[in-house]
């Protein structure tokens, strides 16, 4: 198979470091003009990999879109409708994109295959590819499991077929709703975490845990997913690699804040949390914890204080 990653980030490296790992014919696109990417570029190394010599590089995104016939995305969430304007205006019809990205767009709350089907006016299949994993453990040969979906269950077999190894197995994820709500909503539990942990409080991650899923797939069934699907690894499955790991960037992220340190790498649950916001009122869903960070990181309330009272609401039955 010939594979375009768009994108050349710690995800977009790997992935087409992977891919190639596999079998397939890899190109990687990013822009001219990021500084991180000419570095790539000139050196085939990032801080986490080296590129096999095998896998092109293009500046060129009318090439890379050539290329391959199955597309992966690996950028910043809030970046997608941008690129897929760009991608719009060339011919890729018939083509397949994975969405491999956590996120929900931050000023409309909408999924992202969402805001890609929008903006790309042609016929071509869409899927995602989420769930937990590092680079890091990745490359050190410590296997995981992910989850690929769409709408179309023979879209969904292929690309389990020809992404998956003994490093990552795939599970089909066929509710879009609810493993892309989940998958973008964990990150926002993550920053929640790392707040906790900023605090010495991690003896309270399993309550966040617990009730964290559970907030979320309400959400999930109020806006027509699945609320079992929150259960599976797109979420509640994703919380060990983004709630307790010291690779987790939201985790890290919420872990600074509060201890006010500067975190200069992506932490998508910032603006997620912003997209969760709209999609509580929307639906009319109390999502509290989600609330708490965005209150702490956008309302700049006091952190410890905003904490500690989410976990004194009043008592009710568990579920």
């Amino acid at each position: 198979m010939h594979v375009t990653v768009l994108g050349a980030g710690r995800w977009g490296a790997f992935l087409s470091w992977y891919l190639h790992r596999l079998g397939h014919q890899v190109m990687i696109w990013g822009r001219a003009d990021s500084r991180n990417y000419a570095e790539l570029m000139e050196t085939r190394r990032n801080e986490y990999l080296a590129l096999p010599p095998a896998v092109r590089l293009t500046t060129e995104l009318d090439q890379a879109l050539a290329f391959g016939s199955t597309i992966v995305i690996s950028i910043p969430s809030q970046s997608l409708r941008d690129l897929a304007r760009e991608i719009n205006r060339h011919a890729v019809t018939g083509k397949t994109f994975v969405l491999c990205m956590k996120g929900l767009e931050e000023n409309t709350g909408k999924r992202l295959t969402q805001v890609f089907n929008e903006e790309v006016a042609q016929n071509c299949a869409v899927a995602i590819w989420v769930g937990p994993g590092h680079v890091q453990d990745y490359l050190n040969g410590i296997p995981n499991c992910m989850v690929i979906g769409s709408d179309n269950i023979n879209t969904t077999k292929e690309l389990v077929q020809a992404f998956g190894s003994e490093l990552i197995r795939f599970y089909y994820g066929q509710d879009l709703i609810g493993n892309e709500v989940g998958a973008a909503a964990k990150n926002v539990i993550g920053i929640a975490a790392g707040m906790l942990d900023g605090y010495n409080y991690s003896s309270l991650k399993g309550a966040l845990m617990a009730r964290g899923a559970r907030e979320i797939s309400r959400l999930v069934r109020a806006m027509g997913g699945n609320e079992l699907t929150v259960y599976g690894l797109s979420h509640l499955g994703d919380y060990s690699a983004t709630l307790y790991s010291p690779y987790s960037h939201n985790r890290a992220f919420g872990e600074a804040f509060v201890q006010g340190r500067p975190f200069t790498k992506l932490a998508e649950g910032v603006s997620t949390c912003k997209a969760l916001m709209l999609l509580s009122e929307r639906y009319e869903i109390e999502l509290p914890i989600c609330e708490s960070v965005y209150r702490i990181v956008n309302e700049k309330k006091n952190a410890k204080e905003v904490l500690l009272n989410l976990y004194m609401r009043p008592v009710k039955f568990e579920f």
